[in-house]
């Protein structure tokens, strides 16, 4: 079921990076318009997942993965329709192709453990996957920021230079992208930790549950994003870290996140492991 949306996610790639090159108004809408209906189909999609399985599916890997592809994928649309600036696809589709990947090849089944049946792992889950999305266009944001940045200091105002929106309209995104995903992390960490505690209280022998703490990879680094991206927020509204700094800033904030969403989540034993 994931491949269809895989498939209309690489046509909509191309079609960006032909309007990347060619700066084509015709293109550009035709790389929207795939885009759109591969978020639609992806869409149908978890609906389709979520009635087998009566919650959003992201409890399995993959699945969460491909939740997360879903978010990534909206966001970039609202993002472009409020702005209409198509620029920034070429860079986008890149990592929603990447990952969506991996749910076409390892669709994996969802686990229904029993203790993860309550609301507030549901808040917990779904604000980290949104959180994330929105980390991820920040990256996307900060790198091409500097890009432009580099041409502009350069004085080769070349190909970058008059394809990408100016230096203060990405670091405007910038700064809202990383202001929603730290907003949506912080619900996220909070809601985790009530949780938790609720969780521990109703099954106090799941070693899962009694293994949660800082000491756990997953957990540690999820923190530790936290505080690089509540620097990040500190730092612009009280330090006037904006531009280059805050471009560095939510650049290694997504690499902290996505290190933490799959290499951790992966390859490491964490108590985050309910399947």
């Amino acid at each position: 079921m994931n491949t269809l949306p895989l498939l209309l996610y690489a046509a909509a790639g191309v079609a960006y990076a032909i309007h990347f090159a060619r700066r084509d108004p015709s293109i550009g809408r035709t790389a929207t318009t795939l885009l759109l209906f591969g978020a639609l189909v992806h869409t149908f999609v978890i609906g389709m997942q979520t009635m087998e399985v009566r919650h959003v599916p992201f409890t399995n890997p993959s699945r969460a993965v491909s939740t997360f592809v879903w978010l990534l994928a909206l966001s970039y649309l609202y993002l472009e329709l409020t702005t209409d600036e198509r620029s920034m696809g070429v860079f986008i589709l890149p990592v929603v192709i990447g990952l969506q990947v991996i749910p076409a090849i390892y669709p994996g089944m969802e686990y229904a453990d029993p203790v993860l049946d309550s609301a507030w792992f549901w808040v917990h889950v779904s604000s980290l996957l949104f959180a994330y999305a929105s980390f991820a266009l920040a990256g996307v944001l900060g790198v091409t920021y500097m890009l432009q940045f580099k041409e502009i200091k350069k004085k080769h105002l070349g190909y970058f230079y008059t394809r990408l929106p100016s230096l203060q309209i990405l670091d405007v995104m910038n700064s809202r992208a990383v202001a929603v995903g730290w907003l949506f992390l912080t619900i996220g960490v909070i809601v985790g930790a009530v949780w938790t505690a609720q969780a521990r209280a109703a099954a106090p022998d799941d070693p899962n549950l009694q293994a949660m703490s800082l000491n756990d990879p997953k957990i540690f680094m999820a923190m530790l994003t936290w505080v690089v991206y509540s620097f990040a927020v500190f730092a612009r509204r009280t330090m006037g870290w904006t531009g280059r700094r805050a471009a560095w800033l939510s650049t290694v904030g997504f690499a902290f996140a996505m290190l933490n969403f799959l290499p951790i989540k992966y390859f490491v034993n964490t108590s985050h492991t309910f399947y």
